[in-house]
């Protein structure tokens, strides 16, 4: 098995799970790659982020959808695609928890894998 994250930014949320006030939230495109078959998932996870340094993901407040599973490879094409639906993806996952992620207040630089 051969997990990649194809997409990983930290971003300003707003979100209170399990009692908990989240504040962070990390953000990702993950593809996972075994024996000829391929699944692409989107998954968020939302942290307290009490302070600039605080980045002490809490995996109580992870939610993940799998986007794509079949026969193949990776692929640039179809990763481009989920790329450029991930943001309505992510707010559709969360919608029914009430979460809510800033995306145009990141806390740190995408990172492509």
């Amino acid at each position: 098995m051969a997990e990649i994250n194809v997409y990983q930014r930290y971003f300003e949320a707003e979100l209170e799970y399990n009692g908990v006030k989240r504040k962070g939230a990390a953000v990702w495109l993950i593809s996972d790659s075994e024996a000829g078959n391929i699944k692409y998932s989107a998954a968020v996870s939302f942290f307290p982020h009490e302070d600039a340094e605080d980045y002490r993901i809490s995996y109580d407040a992870y939610f993940s959808q799998t986007l794509y599973e079949g026969k193949g490879r990776r692929s640039k094409k179809r990763e481009k695609e989920l790329l450029e639906s991930l943001q309505d993806t992510i707010n559709k996952l969360i919608e029914p928890e009430k979460g809510k992620i800033l995306w145009d207040k990141p806390l740190s630089d995408e990172r492509l894998g």
